[in-house]
């Protein structure tokens, strides 16, 4: 399974935002945009996408941009996913009759689907930044 185009941007937008949380002000389109490779007019769908989810709220004036709606320890990375994706049970219909086969492939990428999604709660904004700051420690340093 990969990760969209989209949530990866929706994310990395996100991480950005989650490291200027401390500091309380707003990071604009064109800031994050330059600095994660993201197209200002796609991240603009994505910010508004996320705003609506409740994810991030937007500050308007001179000094405006976005922020994150909440802590970034709350925001699961499911919470992000669902919101780009848009997660939904697919049923099948009541009145179709099923094959067999048809029945199994379901229930396996039932499961499949379920160990994503624990994945995907497992895991916060706050942690993905604790990740990305560990490793560029490592970078940081240097061995004589």
């Amino acid at each position: 399974m990969d990760l969209s185009c989209k949530s990866e941007y929706a994310l990395l937008a996100l991480l950005k935002l989650s490291a200027h949380h401390a500091s309380g002000e707003p990071l604009q389109i064109r800031q994050i945009s330059s600095q994660q490779s993201i197209p200002d007019r796609y991240l603009e769908q994505l910010l508004a996408t996320l705003r609506r989810a409740g994810l991030v709220k937007s500050q308007r004036g001179a000094r405006g941009g976005y922020l994150l709606a909440r802590e970034p320890w709350k925001i699961s990375l499911y919470d992000v996913v669902s919101c780009i994706e848009g997660f939904e049970v697919q049923a099948a219909a009541a009145n179709s009759p099923e094959s067999l086969e048809a029945v199994v492939i379901r229930d396996v990428w039932g499961e499949v689907r379920q160990a994503a999604e624990a994945v995907l709660h497992k895991y916060t904004l706050q942690d993905l930044l604790d990740q990305r700051n560990a490793k560029q420690q490592l970078d940081i340093m240097y061995y004589i």
